[in-house]
């Protein structure tokens, strides 16, 4: 019997990192797998295949995927006085960025970086987009995510995830001061983590530590001729959405959060209505912003924007199907209406 070769101890442990951490679901053949099954769209590479799964997960911060057996019916609206400027027409698409052109924030695609604050993004971006609705274009530019992210205790854990609902209601009790992207000196409060994804769609966040959490900055940073007490915007109430009434209520006051399960095919959207594979492997919740519907080849679908960057997916967008509660999207979604002086 021949003498077997020795292998180093430390080339088992770093394999053994390597074969952990990799994301298996972000290889070419995994995708190519996808796509010879996936009827409703299409997938591809969206991250550096080299990615850890530990940094994908982490993206993912909602704890607001409502199960239909644990649903608060006094948190839910189901109907409003307003509906009835509607005349009962819904049509079969729905796009607020035409709806509202000029509100540009609408349409921005922004990017969380290495920090699960989805749900903090979803909330604040669609708080902005309601109030530049509600005041006519007086108002518009971004709220603070960074904000909402680290200075929201209630709201849940910063960058390892948050409740929008309780985003909500923040802006409700203390309201939201304004602030932009990373580097931009926009607003009070502009967002201080950085992408994660370069020109070249490198990622540059790969084998580092979730950001950790910020100290809470009650000063204005960006723009710092604005005043931090006087900058704050509320809403008058939050509520979670019947399914029956989304688009009479984005058609009514703009864009919603929406929160969806996510499982291991979805990172590599593309384009199409993205309906979840079989057998596919559950990852995490993650918060959204809904901002209007249609359908594709006959299939009904919601009109999403994601904030992973404009390189991920249809620039920064995707469609998920609508009306079958694909990935409980249909039943979690959350809004408030704003106080306009």
């Amino acid at each position: 019997m021949g003498a077997r070769a020795l292998i180093p101890l430390s080339v088992i442990l770093l394999l053994g990192v390597y074969v952990t951490e990799q994301a298996y679901f972000l290889e070419e053949d995994f995708i190519e797998g996808i796509n010879e099954k996936a009827k409703t769209w299409t997938a591809g590479i969206n991250f550096d295949p080299k990615t850890p799964m530990e940094y994908i997960v982490k993206l993912l911060g909602s704890k607001g995927v409502q199960a239909p057996h644990k649903l608060d019916l006094k948190m839910y609206k189901s109907d409003d006085e307003a509906y009835a400027n509607l005349f009962g027409r819904i049509p079969r698409r729905f796009d607020a960025r035409r709806e509202w052109r000029r509100c540009f924030t609408i349409g921005q695609v922004r990017d969380q970086g290495n920090c699960g604050s989805c749900w903090a993004f979803a909330t604040s971006s669609a708080f902005a987009d309601r109030l530049c609705i509600a005041t006519n274009q007086a108002f518009n530019e971004l709220l603070s995510a960074e904000e909402l992210t680290f200075c929201c205790h209630l709201c849940g854990f910063g960058c390892h995830g948050g409740y929008p609902i309780r985003a909500w209601n923040y802006f409700r009790r203390h309201g939201l001061v304004t602030g932009g992207d990373y580097m931009s000196e926009e607003g009070c409060a502009p967002y201080r983590i950085a992408p994660c994804n370069d020109e070249y769609g490198n990622n540059t966040c790969r084998g580092k530590p979730m950001e950790k959490n910020h100290r809470c900055t009650r000063m204005c940073y960006g723009d710092q001729e604005i005043d931090y007490d006087d900058d704050h915007r509320f809403t008058r109430d939050y509520y979670y959405l019947t399914y029956g009434i989304i688009q009479k209520e984005v058609m009514t006051y703009g864009p919603i959060e929406a929160s969806m399960d996510v499982y291991d095919d979805f990172p590599s959207y593309k384009s199409g209505v993205y309906e979840k594979s079989d057998n596919a492997t559950y990852l995490g919740g993650h918060a959204v912003k809904l901002i209007g519907w249609g359908e594709e080849y006959g299939v009904p679908y919601w009109l999403i924007v994601n904030s992973w960057g404009e390189n991920w997916g249809d620039n920064g967008l995707f469609k998920i199907r609508r009306g079958t509660n694909e990935c409980n999207i249909d039943n979690s979604t959350t809004a408030g209406i704003p106080v306009v002086y």
